[in-house]
Formats: C-alpha cells, sequence, structure tokens
C-alpha cells in the first residue's frame, strides 16, 4: 500500500452541494499525492459503494473516478458491493488481480453518501443488507441485531451493559484526536455512557443512542501496487511510507442474523465464522496471534460488534471481552489497543468507505503516520470489517517497514 486519502467525515457533503463527484475527486487526488504517483500510472480502478442508488439514486459508480479524472479514462473499473464490508471486498478484489499478474498498480476507492434523508430515511434504507421481509420488522433493524448479539452473550455468559457503554465511550474518547473522525468535537455528560433514559435513550432492545455509530458522509481511497513494480520503484520504500499487507481472511455466510446463533450453540464463539476469517488473515500472515500485533481497527457499528470483536480476535477468551475493557487491554495505550481512530462508533461509518479507511488507518499506524491516533512503536495491525449480521466478514493484517 502506497499511500491513501480520508475526508473528513465530520462534513454534511449535502448540505454543502457536493456528490459523489466532489467526494470521488477529493479522496482520489489525495490517495495519488500521498502514493506518490499519477492517474496516468493507475491500471485498474475498483469503487466500494453500498446504497448510492437508495440515497441518491445514482448507481454505476465504477465510472466515477474516470468521471472526475480524464487520467482514469480507459482504466478497467467496476463497483463493488458487501453492505458495511464493500470497501474490504474491493480491496480484495485489487489485490488477487495484482497477485495474478494482470496489473501492477490499483486505486480502491470507498465512497458513502448517507445524509441526503432523514434519519428514519437513511436506517430504511441500510435495512437492505439484512434479509428483507424475513428478520422481522423493527424499526431500526441493526441497533435490533446487535441488541439480538449482546442478548446472545447475556444468554451464554452473562453481559453488564456497563461494558458495551464503557466500549462506546473509549470510541468517542479516542476520536477527540482524530482531526478527520465525525464526532471528533462533541461533548457528552456524566450521564451519557449509562443506562439513563434521557442522556442515553433505547434505540431498540440494549441498544442505546450512545451504542451506535454514525450516518456519515465520506470517502477513502487507497493505492496498491504489486511487489514487481515496488521492485522498479525502490523510491516508494526509501519514502517510508508504505506499507505490505501480509495476510487476509474473507467468509461469508447467509443473511439472516437467528440461523447463525442457533449454529453456533455447539461452539466456543457466538460468531465462529468471524473468529475464523481473523484466524484465517493470521495465518496467511504466519503470525500466531493476536498478540503478534500492535492494534487492531475492528467494526464497531455497535458497542455489541466491538464488545464481540475482542473475544473473537482472541484478546480474551470466549465470553471474557469485558475482563479487557476492564483492564484497560484496549486502550491506545493497552495490551492490544482497539480502534485508536475511534472506529465506527467515534470516527464515523460512510459504508462502503469504511473497510478502505480501516485498512488505511492501520497502513498509518504502521508508517508511524497516524496523526492523533499514533499507537507508540506499532509496525503490524490489524482489521476486522463485518457486513449485515457478519454476513461478510474480511480481515487484514498490515506490516511497516520496520517489522
Amino acid at each position: 500500500m502506497l499511500g491513501g486519502c480520508q475526508s473528513d467525515f465530520a462534513r454534511n457533503r449535502s448540505r454543502e452541494g457536493e456528490g459523489f463527484d466532489a467526494l470521488t475527486a477529493e479522496v482520489v487526488a489525495g490517495a495519488l499525492a500521498d502514493a506518490g504517483v499519477q492517474a496516468a500510472d493507475i491500471d485498474t480502478v475498483h469503487v466500494a459503494n453500498a446504497f448510492g442508488q437508495l440515497f441518491t439514486g445514482q448507481g454505476h459508480l465504477g465510472a466515477m473516478p474516470a468521471t472526475v479524472d480524464p487520467d482514469l479514462w480507459g482504466r478497467p473499473a467496476s463497483r463493488h458491493e458487501a453492505a458495511c464490508a464493500s470497501g474490504s471486498v474491493a480491496l480484495l478484489a485489487a489485490t488477487a488481480e495484482l497477485e495474478a499478474g494482470r496489473y501492477d498498480v490499483a486505486l480502491v476507492v470507498g465512497v458513502e453518501l448517507e445524509r441526503t434523508v432523514p434519519g428514519d430515511d437513511a436506517a430504511r434504507h441500510l435495512g437492505a443488507a439484512s434479509w428483507v421481509g424475513h428478520e422481522g420488522e423493527p424499526r431500526y433493524v441493526w441497533p435490533a441485531a446487535f441488541s439480538d448479539v449482546a442478548a446472545e452473550y447475556d444468554r451464554r455468559y452473562g453481559l453488564d451493559d456497563a461494558h458495551l457503554h464503557a466500549f462506546a465511550e473509549l470510541a468517542y474518547r479516542n476520536a477527540r484526536t482524530n482531526p478527520l473522525a465525525q464526532t471528533r468535537e462533541w461533548r457528552f455528560g456524566p450521564h451519557s455512557f449509562t443506562d439513563d433514559p434521557d442522556a442515553n435513550p433505547v434505540v431498540e432492545g440494549r441498544t442505546r443512542r450512545n451504542d451506535c455509530s454514525q450516518v456519515t458522509d465520506g470517502g477513502a481511497a487507497v493505492v496498491l501496487a504489486s511487489d514487481r513494480w515496488v521492485r522498479d520503484h525502490p523510491e516508494v520504500l526509501r519514502a517510508g511510507r508504505a506499507a505490505r499487507i501480509v495476510g487476509w481472511g474473507h467468509r461469508t455466510v447467509g443473511l439472516p442474523l437467528a440461523p447463525k446463533l442457533e449454529r453456533s450453540r455447539t461452539d466456543t464463539h457466538v460468531l465462529p465464522h468471524v473468529r475464523d476469517t481473523f484466524a484465517d488473515a493470521l495465518r496467511r500472515a504466519r503470525l500466531g496471534s493476536v498478540d503478534d500485533l500492535h492494534g487492531v481497527e475492528v467494526h464497531d457499528c455497535f458497542a455489541a460488534s466491538g464488545y464481540l470483536a475482542i473475544d473473537h480476535l482472541g484478546i480474551t477468551a470466549p465470553g471474557d471481552s469485558w475482563k479487557a475493557i476492564e483492564a484497560g487491554e484496549i486502550e491506545r495505550d493497552g495490551r492490544i489497543p482497539v480502534n485508536p481512530s475511534g472506529g465506527l462508533i467515534g470516527g464515523g461509518h460512510p459504508v462502503g468507505a469504511t473497510g478502505v479507511r480501516m485498512v488505511l488507518d492501520a497502513a498509518r499506524q504502521v508508517t508511524g503516520r497516524a496523526e492523533g491516533t499514533q499507537v507508540a512503536g506499532a509496525t503490524r495491525f490489524g482489521t476486522l470489517n463485518i457486513g449485515g449480521s457478519t454476513a461478510t466478514t474480511c480481515s487484514f493484517i498490515l506490516e511497516g517497514p520496520a517489522s
């Protein structure tokens, strides 16, 4: 990974009168500049977007990079959709092309505009990533689904909601020092991370307002290059900006949540395919455990999914995520920092861009360029990105030049 760019997730593009064209142009130009390459150097383009038609009416977004940058005309390009894992799936497609030797330099762009409609309409659009018409009719599909995940933890192991609130509080706290985080200027009161019905009202079930990720306009883009291209351009390594993707995992199961929970009744983990996705990434990176990493960016679409990530990555034993939270092990200076960027709760969640943003943040960590979110001495970082109720799960492991 030669470099990349993230937009400011606090900006409301719709209110500013901007569309996919301006957002795409910004992150493409920023990624090319950061990587030290020109648009003419790009061989292939992959665009991640989940809900373009629903929020804006705009489809065919694979052609948007060439629309905003004439030097990308003629390059093969495609759009990828896998709900919240769209960005990771686009990255997987790009790396597969590079490994196959078809191309040497790939541009991966994730973009999403979600603040074009009122909140309840946005929630309905986002519900399209569930099994529509088959998973009940809660007002808010995803807060209800991850409330069910929390309930399953409670059934198996016991769960104190105070630990979910503590995870969310950490996310917002980390976001305060992230110059691109959506909530960096938000402030909270003494009861914001409690069961107080006014300061932290229920959204669905056990999911409360401050346990939720954000509705976000945003984009992220990265430039990837093959080993062959890097050997011919050693200056990119001397610049100290390049990170290497050394491991990946990708598993897909069915859309609805209930069968996932039923199939795992005799397993040690609530969602074993999530555990196995991350284990695949570690194995391909030839690493033994999560303790071989210096931090992770995980998919905390809700506090319950962040809680799930802790034990599914192996930071704790199954059901013991609360121990890592109480002991401070997931703090930015802890044993395994989780979401030093603020994650989806604090940083923002433009769905199609999230997987790309995670990998970009991981690359910045291992090259010492993470600004206010830097984990001291980080040279190896992981990601966990999920789509829907974990129907699509992807992971990456990145190493810096010092590994």
